[in-house]
């Protein structure tokens, strides 16, 4: 693919600034919002909220999370860098199941449609796997309904027309919400990649793809690396789609006196191919004691 021939050929930027500064954001009706599922969350999600708060992005911040899965104390550390709490229903996976088991609550995603309920007219959806480096507040400014990066794979299909659901762009409506929920259970999709799978059927056809800019998974450095060099220079976030920095499993919680141990021991992962950003992720964590092991002690 063009993708896989990748060549940096220009310099020119992602942004039309002229354009940008004409726009007016309302701060109160955007929001960045990420989910919590249960308390393995709590240490990536203080972290993500910690990198927000360095690029200073002037949405609100709101996590939805489960209030039957997630204890007072993990949620206590996740809102630290000042993340709004949000309780929400569980929404159910597919009656006759098949859906991975790491992704048995991720239907809950969709309640982010329901969010014009709080006021909210556009809002960026983050997996509590993802760093940010840059302001991407520019994503407001969207007349879509909908927007998402298109996913890639270190092997086939590669990169593909298909969108990760870790990185969304999303116009709350109680319409759309009222239809999500409606088809699970009657739509034809791959049940094993849950909400993913799903969304890409509801929304194929009318996705906005964003640039890779926006979901930097860390599966493109492996396909191909000379794009993923191509990319720093506007890189918005990380996402930590192949490798964890906070667990030693998935969805297993670790002390936070082992959070630093755990850093290293997943920098290692994958012939430490991505090393560089484990690393990285270790730092802002790092910033996130230095600044908040205070009041996480009192959590």
């Amino acid at each position: 693919s063009p993708l896989d021939n990748y060549q940096h050929l220009h310099t020119h930027p992602l942004i039309n600034e002229e354009f940008l500064r004409k726009v007016q954001l309302n701060p109160r009706e955007n929001a960045i919002v990420t989910s919590m599922y249960n308390d393995a969350f709590a240490v990536p999600i203080a972290t993500l909220g910690h990198s927000l708060n360095k690029v200073n992005s002037v949405a609100r911040r709101i996590i939805f999370y489960l209030p039957s899965r997630v204890s007072p104390r993990a949620l206590c550390i996740a809102t630290m860098a000042g993340w709004e709490a949000f309780p929400v229903d569980r929404v159910d996976p597919p009656a006759d199941g098949g859906v991975h088991q790491h992704f048995i609550d991720q239907f809950t995603k969709l309640k982010l449609w329901n969010f014009e309920d709080l006021g909210i007219k556009a809002l960026v959806y983050l997996d509590a796997d993802t760093l940010v480096r840059r302001n991407f507040d520019e994503l407001f400014a969207l007349p879509f309904n909908f927007a998402a990066v298109p996913d890639v794979y270190i092997d086939d299909p590669g990169f593909t027309i298909g969108f990760n659901a870790g990185v969304m762009f999303v116009r709350p409506s109680g319409g759309a919400f009222r239809d999500l929920v409606s088809h699970i259970n009657t739509a034809n999709y791959s049940h094993w990649e849950a909400e993913q799978a799903y969304l890409n059927v509801f929304y194929g056809a009318d996705t906005v793809r964003l640039p890779y800019v926006y979901n930097g998974n860390i599966a493109i450095k492996r396909r191909n690396p000379r794009l993923w060099e191509g990319l720093q220079d506007e890189l918005r976030l990380i996402h930590f789609s192949l490798v964890k920095p906070f667990w030693r499993n998935v969805y297993d919680e670790i002390g936070l006196d082992y959070v630093h141990d755990t850093v290293k021991l997943r920098a290692t992962d994958w012939d430490s191919a991505f090393r560089e950003e484990i690393l990285e992720w270790g730092q802002s964590w790092t910033e996130v004691e230095r600044k908040y092991g205070h009041e996480i002690m009192k959590c």
